[in-house]
C-alpha cells in the first residue's frame, strides 16, 4: 500500500504543480530562483524527451501508453512477490511519473515542463523538466541499484 502511495503522491504533486503553471504563466515566461540558477518557467513537450519526435505527438502518445501499461503490470507482479524496498520505491517512482506525464500527453495534448537550470553548457540550459521527469530518472537508478541480478 505504501508504494501505490508513493506513486498516488508522484502523479498529485506532478498534476497540482502542472495545473498551478499552466492557470499563471504564459508560455515561455521565466523567474529565477536560487541565485539565477534554477528558472521557474512554462513550457510544452509533444514529443517525448528533449523533444523527440515531436512530430508525431499521437505516435509519441501511444508508446508511453504501452510502456506505462508494461511497467504497471511489473510494478503489481513484484508488489505481490514483495519484491525490496529499493526495487519497489524505484518502480512507484517510475509508476506515478511515467503516469503523469501520460496524463498530459492524453488529456493535453502535450506535457508541462516548469523548470530549468542554468548550467555552463548551453543545450542543457535549455531542456525543461516537470517533478515527473525527476522521479521517472531516480527511479529509474534505484531499479538498476536494486535488482537482484544487477
Amino acid at each position: 500500500m505504501k508504494y501505490a502511495a508513493v506513486a498516488a503522491a508522484v502523479f498529485a504533486g506532478d498534476l497540482f504543480l502542472k495545473n498551478h503553471i499552466e492557470g499563471s504563466r504564459e508560455l515561455g515566461d521565466e523567474r529565477e530562483a536560487c541565485g539565477g540558477r534554477v528558472v521557474i518557467t512554462k513550457s510544452h513537450n509533444e514529443g517525448a524527451a528533449l523533444n523527440f519526435m515531436e512530430d508525431r505527438p499521437g505516435l509519441v502518445r501511444k508508446v508511453c501508453g504501452a510502456s506505462l501499461l508494461a511497467l504497471g503490470i511489473l510494478w503489481y507482479l513484484l508488489l505481490r512477490k514483495k519484491e525490496n524496498a529499493g526495487v519497489m520505491l524505484g518502480l512507484s517512482l517510475l509508476v506515478g511519473g511515467g503516469a503523469s506525464n501520460f496524463y498530459d500527453r492524453a488529456a493535453r495534448g502535450h506535457v508541462v515542463d516548469y523548470v530549468r537550470f542554468r548550467t555552463p553548457w548551453k543545450k542543457l540550459s535549455r531542456v525543461a523538466f516537470n517533478l515527473s521527469d525527476f522521479c521517472v530518472f531516480l527511479g529509474g537508478v534505484l531499479y538498476v541499484l536494486f535488482r537482484k541480478d544487477a
